[in-house]
């Protein structure tokens, strides 16, 4: 398929040939031109109302990131708790039931 050729010089020419419209309304300012429904009102509201969860949701799994990727070094001591297995003492001070 080509861009250019017979039938595209052929279309183009259609189209510019064309007579101009003689219609009463002319790009749509009839009457109802600039006037707004409430449902478009609620439309934008119940968008606007999505936007801020959507961001607030946004900055909590943000703050949750870690400021590096990179995996620390064994030098550097880090310090991890045991695993628990539920045998020894709870870390509140109080008694399994």
């Amino acid at each position: 398929m080509t861009l250019a050729g017979p039938d595209l010089v052929a279309g183009t020419v259609a189209l510019v040939a064309q007579p101009p419209t003689t219609e009463k309304d002319p790009g749509g300012q009839g009457e109802d031109f600039g006037k707004s429904s409430p449902v478009g009102l609620l439309v934008v509201l119940l968008l606007l109302v999505a936007v801020v969860f959507l961001i607030r949701s946004m900055t909590k799994h943000l703050r949750r990131v870690p400021e590096s990727f990179d995996e620390p070094s064994p030098d550097e001591g880090r310090e991890t708790a045991p695993p628990s297995n539920g045998d020894g003492p709870e870390e509140d001070g109080a008694a399994k039931s």
